[in-house]
């Protein structure tokens, strides 16, 4: 018998036996050693998406383990391979689907929020999910190749060329991601971020930051562009105030890259859009050659993976860590360790 993490009602985690399920035909049975929390993970947890999400569930998709078990008709994998998992599962029938758009399939499951998650110590899925992970890349590092997966997508979305001005509203996980990314393609990055932590770990992080609090981003982007704006804009901050200033400093053709999920339809100028000929892009998930990426990223260091992780903690302390990251402050990055040593070590 293993633990699993499962939401049960809002603001309502328990850790509770889970009995390992056979891999099938086409699948494979992981021990996921490290599994990130992520926002859609708290906003699970707040109750926010019930209508969604069946109670109990396992959640948890930023994950990185190593095979146990493969089923029948797997090739290409073996027991104790190291792997992530892409957690996307689509019906290739739709016509998202049939015009090449699998992963914003009509019908998508995504694993870990439609079907049960990564935080447990025996997970069952699909082999054509896993992504191959480097035998020298640490597992806990490696957990964090899911979000990079996410920023590598939103900068692909946004066509950012070397030395474009980008600004980034929103200085938690994935913003400082996007950052990052961005950085790597050649572009002069700024981050507006309220929170003081970020705004120091983005700092050391070689990032250059801004205080939407204190100063006006519009204006220091005049300043920074010579008047010409911003060439991109990715909004992360899911807030009101922050659709507004990722719209305010975008140049003549800029392009605003939404990658925040608001909670609520918010007021945009639209006259800016006309008057500047802007252009609005979603950017949802990612695709397998965003996840490649994203490893070979996490792997040579372009993006410092051990520098975001604030803690690890035990499995079993999973209710904690989703009320320590709730409270914001100085936490950016909190993983679950699944593995057996660790709960052993919190009993």
């Amino acid at each position: 018998m293993t633990l699993a993490v499962r939401y049960t009602s809002a603001r309502t985690l328990d850790t509770a036996p889970a009995a390992a399920s056979e891999p099938g035909p086409g699948e494979v049975e992981l021990a996921p050693a490290y599994v990130g929390i992520c926002g859609t993970d708290l906003h699970i947890f707040h109750g926010d998406m019930d209508a969604r999400v069946a109670a109990p569930a396992v959640l948890g998709h930023e994950m990185a383990g190593r095979i146990v078990r493969v089923g029948p008709g797997v090739e290409g994998w073996r027991p104790g391979d190291a792997v992530t998992v892409m957690p996307l599962r689509w019906d290739g029938t739709c016509p998202a689907c049939r015009a090449g758009q699998q992963h914003v399939c009509q019908h998508l499951d995504f694993i870990g929020i439609d079907s049960p998650g990564a935080m447990q110590q025996r997970w069952t899925v699909p082999a054509s999910t896993l992504v191959r992970l480097p035998d020298t890349l640490p597992l806990d590092q490696a957990a964090l190749v899911e979000p990079t997966a996410v920023a590598v997508h939103d900068v692909g979305r946004a066509a950012v060329k070397d030395g474009e001005k980008v600004v980034v509203v929103g200085g938690g996980p994935v913003g400082i991601l996007i950052a990052l990314v961005a950085r790597a393609a050649g572009a002069e990055v700024r981050v507006a971020e309220l929170n003081a932590h970020r705004r120091l770990l983005a700092e050391e992080l070689g990032l250059s930051t801004w205080d939407p609090a204190a100063t006006d981003i519009t204006a220091l982007v005049q300043r920074w562009t010579g008047e010409a704006g911003a060439d991109v804009a990715f909004e992360v901050s899911g807030a009101a105030a922050g659709v507004e200033t990722a719209v305010d400093v975008l140049g003549v053709r800029g392009r605003l890259c939404l990658v925040a999920i608001h909670p609520r339809p918010r007021e945009i100028n639209l006259h800016r859009f006309f008057w500047r000929e802007l252009a609005l892009v979603g950017a949802r998930l990612y695709d397998r050659g965003d996840f490649e990426r994203a490893v070979a990223l996490v792997a040579d260091g372009t993006i410092p993976a051990q520098r975001l992780i604030t803690k690890i903690v035990p499995l079993t302390e999973a209710p904690a860590a989703f009320e320590a990251l709730e409270s914001g402050g100085d936490v950016m990055k909190i993983l679950l360790d699944c593995t057996d040593d660790a709960q052993g070590a919190a009993v």
